[in-house]
């Protein structure tokens, strides 16, 4: 098979879409993973404030300190309390203000005296609050407590960090989550590069088309052979019972015998070969006859006279009728009486070609009628040689000519309908 260079080699193409695979899911993965950090670090700075301005609310000395004297003397006792706890944690700022809002203590002394700059209702009423609000350093994450004694409000404390702070905390994890997205950038690498080297030691350099074409080659030499074995087999079967007859010397019933499967055969063939079309597929049809009546099956084959042929080559038509046939079989054996299998092919109102494939089983449920195109899946239990690849391929083979597919029940009905072949 012709080549064109032009064309990527499958093994290629298994190799660039793990890649491009894993390079999308590394990048989910970065943004899911800094998403996850800058949640973590917000929360955990909520936590702290809220921790540190609880802890504050409830040393002794600060309620005793805004209970007794002026605030200039407030001021005096708490603010060397708010520097200290301010240096010792990565609090940015520890504000201790009057019922008012008043600043008795502030990370820029200057700024003592002034209005606080946020929210205090909920404090001013015994509750807790945090918040982002926008301050004298910027925006920032704070809450804010109230400093109670004796069961009354007496001041509020807020402690808060700001957003840069918050910012430069997710920038320490950066080396972890550029860490992780390069190991799985490498392992996604490795196995797309496995990969890419299993599929070229079976495929070689060959094209995904023509892995396509292989495929279908062998899901045709497979169909034709079920069909000649059960035509050999069925064949067999009555040359046995016509000698066994002659044995016994009832002769007469020996010929009745082989004219009768003579006169049935030939009557076969002439409705569905001695007609316009596809000689392939029509002997295919033929063949899969035996096949049915070994499994017990009513066989029905209807060919509108004159039909064209369809635009595809003669593998991918055996390969595509054979595979439908099977499966419609298979249906027809597993299901309940009366068994039976109808094959219809006519030529549409607007000159294309119309397969149409009954059987009389159970069906496919609803929630498998998409998956059972899906490469690898199959209802039925899986032989030596696999599941999964018949209705996949089918799918394929309708695409690549432009046709289209349909699946409805009661009865259980494929409809492929396929371009006609260009008249030379």
């Amino acid at each position: 098979m012709a080549v064109s260079p032009r064309q990527k080699s499958a093994a290629s193409r298994v190799f660039f879409a793990f890649v491009g695979s894993v390079l999308a899911i590394t990048a989910l993965l970065v943004a899911v993973l800094a998403f996850q950090v800058q949640t973590t670090e917000r929360s955990t700075a909520e936590q702290l404030t809220l921790a540190v301005a609880r802890t504050i609310a409830e040393m002794p000395e600060v309620a005793s300190a805004v209970t007794t004297g002026t605030d200039a003397d407030a001021t005096a006792s708490l603010q060397p309390i708010a520097e200290r706890i301010m240096a010792e944690t990565p609090i940015d700022f520890v504000t201790i203000m009057t019922t008012e809002g008043i600043r008795l203590t502030h990370r820029d002394p200057a700024e003592i005296g002034k209005p606080y700059i946020g929210t205090i209702g909920p404090g001013r009423e015994g509750r807790t609050l945090t918040e982002e609000a926008e301050g004298t350093l910027g925006p920032s994450l704070r809450s804010v407590v109230p400093i109670e004694q004796d069961g009354r409000v007496v001041a509020l404390v807020s402690a808060g960090i700001t957003l840069g702070s918050v910012g430069a905390g997710v920038l320490r994890q950066v080396p972890f989550v550029v860490v992780i997205a390069i190991a799985l950038a490498a392992v996604g690498l490795c196995a797309a590069w496995i990969a890419g080297r299993f599929t070229r030691r079976i495929a070689g350099d060959l094209p995904a088309s023509a892995v396509r074409d292989a495929v279908s080659s062998y899901e045709s030499v497979r169909t034709l052979g079920e069909a000649l074995h059960a035509q050999r087999h069925e064949h067999a079967n009555r040359m046995h019972t016509a000698v066994a007859l002659i044995e016994l010397g009832r002769g007469d019933d020996a010929i009745d015998l082989l004219t009768e499967t003579a006169r049935t055969s030939q009557a076969l063939a002439d409705h569905v070969v001695a007609r316009e079309g596809d000689p392939t597929v029509a002997a295919l049809l033929l063949g899969k006859s035996a096949q049915a009546a070994e499994r017990g099956i009513d066989w029905t084959v209807e060919m509108q006279p004159a039909i064209p042929r369809t635009a595809l080559g003669a593998v991918d038509a055996v390969s595509l009728v054979g595979n439908l046939v099977d499966n419609a079989i298979d249906a027809a054996a597993s299901g309940s009486e009366p068994r039976w299998v109808r094959v219809e092919m006519a030529q549409t109102p607007d000159g294309r070609i119309a397969l149409t494939f009954i059987d009389s089983g159970d069906g496919v449920p609803p929630a498998l009628r998409e998956r059972i195109f899906e490469h690898g899946f199959s209802t039925k239990p899986a032989g030596a040689d696999g599941r999964g690849v018949g209705l996949a391929l089918v799918r394929a083979i309708v695409d690549a000519a432009g046709g289209s597919l349909e699946l409805s029940a009661h009865p259980t009905t494929f409809r492929i309908i396929l371009p006609a072949e260009e008249s030379a």
